[in-house]
């Protein structure tokens, strides 16, 4: 059974005593590759050591996150820019909006969104969109935007099947983790409801392990349990959960 993890932070300082031997694990269950979203301008340098370390199998992407968004943000994009136009990435990300933690500069995250939005369609790339407890609002950034090619995940989806579907509608895939894992996740409905061929499988690591390691550090050897809860609650095999999230996280990242 092979899987794709689709959102890992594995340059994280969480994992700077035994990273090695986690992407070891990873290999030992079947994760193909681990696409590694940025954060800011303080993340890029260990992501593309660790994508120079396992070339083709650590795959980065380049984005500025919500929650670094302040109101210096241009020159953080400024950063993501530079990096956009001077090598390839499979996508901008990890990118979007939060107002979770502060509601202070979501003006500014908005405009981030546009910009970076702006340029994964000049690029013809997928933006992997980060939205907490801001689904609607970032729903309707996506549908003001839309082109032919605009498209990408919205990672860590936790909402109804109604933005579930608004989702499909604009062309964007779900993002499926470990709080599908959750006693009270409140993903069971989405789960049974949504075709596969709108999911893709990540685990957020380090954050948002599943069910038995939740409040534990997460890891991408872990995305098996989120390919098994997905399998159990459509009552079809784990191998299929791979296949057709393997053949979607390809797609999307050509």
């Amino acid at each position: 059974m092979q899987l794709i993890e689709t959102h890992a932070h594995i340059y994280s300082d969480k994992f700077k005593d035994d990273v090695d031997q986690m992407i070891e694990r990873s290999k030992e269950q079947g994760i193909e590759k681990i696409y590694m979203p940025n954060i800011d301008s303080e993340s890029i340098d260990a992501m593309l050591e660790l994508e120079y370390r396992y070339p083709e199998y650590c795959i980065p992407m380049m984005g500025l996150h919500p929650c670094s968004v302040d109101k210096n943000f241009e020159k953080e994009l400024y950063i993501v820019e530079d990096w956009l136009n001077k090598r390839d990435f499979v996508a901008v990300g990890e990118m979007g909006t939060d107002l979770y933690w502060d509601k202070t500069y979501f003006e500014q995250q908005k405009e981030a969104f546009n910009i970076q939005s702006r340029w994964a369609i000049a690029k013809d790339k997928p933006i992997i969109i980060h939205c907490r407890e801001s689904i609607d609002e970032t729903i309707a950034l996506v549908a003001d935007l839309k082109t032919e090619n605009f498209r990408g995940i919205f990672h860590c989806f936790s909402g109804s099947v109604e933005q579930a579907n608004q989702i499909i509608e604009l062309g964007f895939l779900l993002g499926i983790g470990g709080v599908a894992t959750f006693k009270n996740g409140g993903l069971e409905p989405v789960l049974e409801s949504i075709p596969l061929d709108h999911l893709v499988l990540e685990t957020d690591s380090p954050y948002l392990a599943p069910v038995p390691h939740r409040g534990k550090r997460n890891e991408p050897a872990y995305l098996d349990l989120v390919a098994e809860k997905i399998a159990t609650v459509k009552n079809i095999t784990k191998d299929d959960v791979a296949k057709a999230t393997t053949e979607n996280a390809i797609s999307i990242f050509n």
